[in-house]
């Protein structure tokens, strides 16, 4: 019995590996990252969040939770900006620089 997939979608079956291979290998690697990173933005959302509300008037507290809710919300704009880009430049060139190929 074989539990492994063979037939990857888009890859021809054959027992080596060529640079075919690299656009799932790059595919799952973006996709690791965005999701490592939004769990990066919400967990400094949480922490920032019980910062300020634990802060008990502290001055040096409430900056340090203000400063951490600033850096989340800049990170949040930063990801945003960068996919609104790669969309424009696909709207402007038609070429789809979101996904990654190797030619034949």
């Amino acid at each position: 019995m074989v539990f492994a997939q063979r037939d990857w979608p888009g890859l021809e079956n054959t027992d080596v590996a060529t640079f075919k291979s690299l656009e799932g290998l790059f595919s799952n690697l973006v996709r690791g990252l965005t999701a490592l990173i939004g769990v990066a933005i919400f967990v400094m959302f949480v922490v920032g969040g019980f910062n300020f509300l634990f802060s008990g008037g502290d001055q040096k507290k409430l900056e340090k939770a203000r400063g951490t809710l600033t850096n989340a919300i800049i990170g949040v704009v930063v990801i945003v900006s960068a996919y609104l880009i790669l969309l424009t430049i696909k709207a402007l060139t038609g070429v789809d620089v979101t996904k990654f190929t190797v030619p034949q």
